[in-house]
Formats: structure tokens, sequence, C-alpha cells
């Protein structure tokens, strides 16, 4: 399987990556910003299996060129199999202090990104592929909002409801697009959100689950926007 995940540097998406390419029959390419932790990651990924196909590319999702990136993402596969539009970025502050700069950033990392990826390779998705958008319970319709979190929030919200349109409009063509809504899990990002609380779930044991779900979901959902929590903070 050919696999892209975005926000590959750390956290669940680091995770991902490493599970995934461990298998010798996956193909993946990691995507992020932070060089240096891409790094990171294809050593510890070489050390578990020197073979693996693991390509990191370094790529700023807020303001790389897109054009750029298809013409990389050419060279190393024809096809892909699996999206995994798992980037994000938070700034934990009300929407009164909100900057309009961090409004665009985090549009354009949460929401935006996920858009254009899922357009650049849909061309090269084959019948039977699928697309997993990562969302939040924050951006989980009726779920419960937290002071600070609000712009982050409805970033995901609208992750949610671009995936129905995207199944909507490419279930023609095979193609899958589900969204996860996540709860509480024990990353970085969780931990500027939520500073002193930790959570159950451990970004391993999440990327294990996400994994696990797209293998199985193809065929069997499309368009769901599911809630995958154990628990939120209080």
């Amino acid at each position: 399987m050919n696999i892209l995940i975005s926000g590959a540097s750390r956290g669940i998406g680091y995770q991902m990556a490493r599970q995934a390419a461990i298998h010798p029959e996956n193909l993946v390419v990691a995507l992020a910003r932070n060089r240096e932790k891409l790094e990171a990651l294809r050593m510890d990924v070489l050390s578990a299996l020197p073979s693996a196909r693991l390509y990191v590319l370094p790529f700023d999702l807020a303001a790389g060129d897109y054009h750029v990136l298809s013409h990389k993402l050419s060279e190393i596969a024809n096809k892909f199999d699996l999206l995994i539009n798992n980037a994000g970025w938070l700034v934990n502050k009300p929407l009164r202090a909100m900057e309009a700069e961090e409004f665009d950033t985090m549009y354009k990392i949460n929401t935006r990104a996920a858009f254009l990826l899922s357009k650049m390779l849909l061309p090269r998705m084959p019948s039977g592929a699928q697309i997993i958008n990562i969302s939040s319970m924050g951006g989980f319709q009726g779920s419960e909002k937290f002071p600070g979190l609000g712009l982050y929030s409805s970033t995901k919200g609208a992750l949610a409801v671009l995936t129905e349109a995207m199944a909507t409009e490419w279930k023609s063509l095979g193609i899958t697009v589900n969204c996860l809504c996540l709860g509480a899990v024990d990353t970085e990002m969780f931990h500027d959100a939520f500073p002193g609380y930790t959570a159950a779930v451990t970004p391993e044991h999440m990327a294990e689950f996400i994994l696990d779900f797209a293998r199985i979901a193809p065929g069997v959902m499309n368009g769901r926007i599911l809630p995958v929590t154990l628990s939120n903070p209080k």
C-alpha cells in the first residue's frame, strides 16, 4: 500500500508513519515542516527495518508550493492508496484575542491543506483508495467546546463538513472519505491545549487504531464523521 501522512514529525502522525513503514509491503511518504524531526523518524524506522520504504518530505502546509510538492510525489510513486490528513496547528487563545494572521494560518493548516492534498492526490488514487481526515472532538457537532480552543474547533468542524462533501463528489470514482474526531490523546498539541492534564490514550495506541480503521473502512462506510474518544478534559 502507498500511503501519504501529513503532520508526521510528532505525536500521532509520527507513530502512524513509523507503524506503517515497518511493514515491508508499504511505501510511506511522511510530510511535515520540521526537517530534523522527519530525519529522526527516518532513522527510527530504518533501525527497525533497514529496507523500509519511507520517504520524508519537509513541507510547509501553510506557505509551501503545492505544485513543487506534487512533482516530488510523482518521483516517488505514481499512485496512492491512502491519504491521512493528520496535520494540525493550535493556538490556545480566546477568540477576542485572536489575530487575523493566526486565524488564517490555523485554517490553512487544519482545513485548506487537507483539501489541497486530497485534490492533488485524487488523480493518482485508484478505485478503492481512501482518504482519512483527522479532526477533533471539538469539531464534532454538538460536542462540548472549551475556552481558548474555539477557532481550532471551528477549523476541525470545517474539515468534518469538507469530508462529507468529498465523499459525496468522489464516490463515483470509488474513493472513500471518512473523518475521525479524536478525543484526548497524550500528545504535545494536547498539552498545549490542556496544560497539566494527562490523557489516557497514547499516540502509539491511537496511531494503531487509525491504521486498523484504514484497513477495514473501505467498502463499509463513506462520508462518516466518527467520534473516537475514551475521555475528554473536565
